[in-house]
């Protein structure tokens, strides 16, 4: 014991100098931070976790998350510790060329997700302890390690609760209380024994440290190996800067780095580097996963005229999928009843995991899920995405394939009034780099597109919406992402309606009625937002007088009308856009898409003024 505590204590002083000379040579970082939680990764790398040091893809590899992710310096030092990379390339910290930023992203083999958005990582380490405890029934564990500072974002209690919620005993948290944040003292400064009660009264175990202690550390660790039922959570009192005397306990320091003269008065306090690299790393246990035989989703099966809501199509076909695919689950937060996730509990309720009312941990454990391999679609009414926004653009920079689907969008679902309505999350999608943006206006099309969806590598989001709408499309029509349809046209079309959704049923009811009057009007459905069919709009726009109208139960702003803009503007094309312009009210449907705007008589009305 004493040989091993004496080592720990050699590697942390190691993470130490690496992290203060490579911030040095960047110019800029976190050092000291690094410099609080040292013991805490030496011990973890060098000892506690289990975990093939040569294959990163192995399945049963213990997990870390580092939540505090501008500690990343000290986290790419532990690798060079361990022959991942080398220490020279320590010194390649943020640069341009390098691997090594400044704060984790998956493009090392090593990291699963992006952090230093903080408060996101244990939501993330909860989705992977839920695959391991529930679905792959492994032995991994999932460590996380959090600021202070970070524990009062609302995420990580979302988090907490659900972990304790599923039992999550692989699930370990360790909070670096080094009493500093960016700008001052944290809440609770060095208190420990608050964060201890704070965690224990939700149910976790909670163990208070000294963080710079490597023996009180091990015997935390232990603690937690003979855990049946509860997460836990170590509790470390450390000092930002440990180890140099002028840093230690020092405001003032967070986000610089150590230049000059005092970069070699530090690097005299802490001595010279290690030679020895005599760490045993504990294997993990061997598994073998079973390859996942996926077969071909059944087609829809609807007649034409049937009224069924898209979000209805949404949870028959989610139920389907789960039939011919075992790496598809859901998660929703206390919705499933009405945006129809609750499908997939008919015959596969292992695979539905229920987030409650939490939608940043909905996103956050989906998050989870993805890198562990599994294909998680997260639904919520889709105005709700929004508060679970930044999780949902780290989900981008961690490469996550998950699938979002937001139900009860925009103005149509009536008298529930304004807080319900998603008229915001079109835009939002369309923000995030590569997602597919899907807005299926019958169910077949919303059947097709979760097959689709669940094929496409990456971010999706399916917009679904509350009322019945009727079916249009053959069973056997097929939605490629990317593509459009165009259900209403003729070599006489004097103008081109483009919408989705609830408006395409107000664009058909608009194209009859301009029939009768001898105006001949040309219909798409755009059902992919994102990305958008350019060919078949700028085509239509041209052999219809070089005039869009879209409409859109949506803002106008980052819509449907700003992606036709944005995809024929350098044509020449006019785009003019039906929206939802101002702050809606409660209402019936019909009332409201009259009121605002989008209604099939505003589309009448329109082409005939602009024709």
């Amino acid at each position: 014991m004493t040989d091993l505590v004496t080592t720990l204590e050699q590697k942390a002083n190691d993470l130490r100098i690496h992290s203060i000379m490579s911030t040095a040579a960047a110019g800029s970082g976190h050092p000291t931070t690094c410099m609080s939680c040292a013991e805490i990764i030496s011990t973890l790398f060098f000892h506690a976790m289990r975990y093939d040091p040569k294959n990163p893809d192995n399945p049963n590899n213990d997990r870390f998350i580092l939540s505090k992710g501008h500690a990343a310096p000290i986290l790419y030092a532990a690798w060079a510790e361990l022959g991942i990379i080398s220490r020279e390339n320590l010194l390649d910290l943020r640069k341009i060329d390098s691997d090594l930023e400044g704060h984790p992203t998956p493009r090392l083999d090593w990291i699963d997700v992006a952090t230093g958005s903080l408060g996101q990582g244990l939501s993330v380490g909860v989705g992977m302890a839920i695959n391991s405890k529930y679905l792959d029934k492994t032995d991994y564990r999932v460590y996380v390690l959090l600021g202070d500072g970070e524990t009062v974002e609302g995420s990580v209690w979302e988090a907490v609760a659900l972990a304790s919620h599923y039992q999550l005993n692989n699930l370990i948290g360790i909070v670096d209380v080094n009493g500093i944040g960016q700008s001052q003292r944290t809440m609770y400064e060095s208190d420990i024994d608050s964060y201890c009660r704070r965690f224990e009264s939700f149910g976790w175990r909670a163990i208070g440290v000294d963080g710079h202690n490597v023996e009180q550390i091990l015997s935390a660790i232990d603690h937690v190996k003979g855990n049946t039922d509860q997460p836990t959570m170590i509790v470390a009192k450390t000092f930002k800067g440990k180890g140099v005397s002028f840093l230690e306990d020092a405001d003032g320091w967070h986000g610089k780095a150590i230049l000059g003269d005092q970069l070699d008065q530090a690097l005299e306090e802490l001595g010279q580097l290690s030679t020895n690299s005599n760490v045993e790393i504990e294997m993990p246990s061997m598994v073998s996963l079973p390859t996942p035989e996926i077969g071909e989703m059944e087609p829809p099966d609807y007649q034409i005229g049937e009224e069924v809501a898209t979000r209805s199509g949404y949870g028959t076909a989610l139920a389907k999928l789960g039939d011919v695919n075992p790496l598809v689950v859901a998660l929703d937060g206390d919705t499933k009843n009405s945006t129809y996730a609750q499908e997939l509990m008919t015959n596969h309720s292992d695979r539905y995991f229920e987030m409650f009312i939490a939608e940043q941990n909905l996103v956050g454990a989906g998050i989870g899920l993805s890198k562990r391999g599994k294909i998680p679609f997260v639904s919520t009414f889709a105005a709700f995405f929004s508060r679970a926004y930044d999780h949902i653009r780290m989900s981008a920079i961690s490469q996550a394939n998950i699938k979002y689907v937001g139900s009860h969008c925009g103005i149509s679902i009536g008298e529930d009034g304004p807080s319900q309505m998603g008229l915001e999350d079109l835009s939002m999608f369309r923000s995030i780099p590569n997602a597919a943006v899907l807005y299926p206006s019958d169910a077949v099309a919303t059947e097709r597109l979760v097959a689709e969806a669940a094929a496409y590598e990456g971010i999706v989001f399916i917009r679904t919406s509350r009322p019945n709408t009727k079916i249009i499309y053959e069973n056997s029509e097929q939605f490629p992402i990317g593509g459009s349809k165009v259900v209403r046209s003729s070599g006489e079309d004097q103008i081109t309606v483009v919408a989705a959704g609830i408006t395409l049923h107000q664009a058909l009811k608009a194209y009859d009625q301009l029939q009768t009057g001898g105006i001949s009007i040309r219909v798409i459905d755009l059902y992919s937002v994102k990305p958008v069919d350019i060919a078949t709009l700028v085509s239509a726009a041209k052999e219809t007088g070089g005039t869009i109208i879209t409409v859109e139960d949506h803002y106008p702003e980052g819509g449907i009308g700003e992606a036709v803009l944005s995809a024929v503007g350098s044509e020449g094309i006019k785009v003019h856009k039906l929206a939802v312009n101002s702050i809606p009210r409660s209402g019936k449907q019909e009332e409201l898409l009259e009121v605002y705007g989008i209604s099939t008589n505003h589309i009448v009305q329109t082409v005939k003024a602009l024709i």
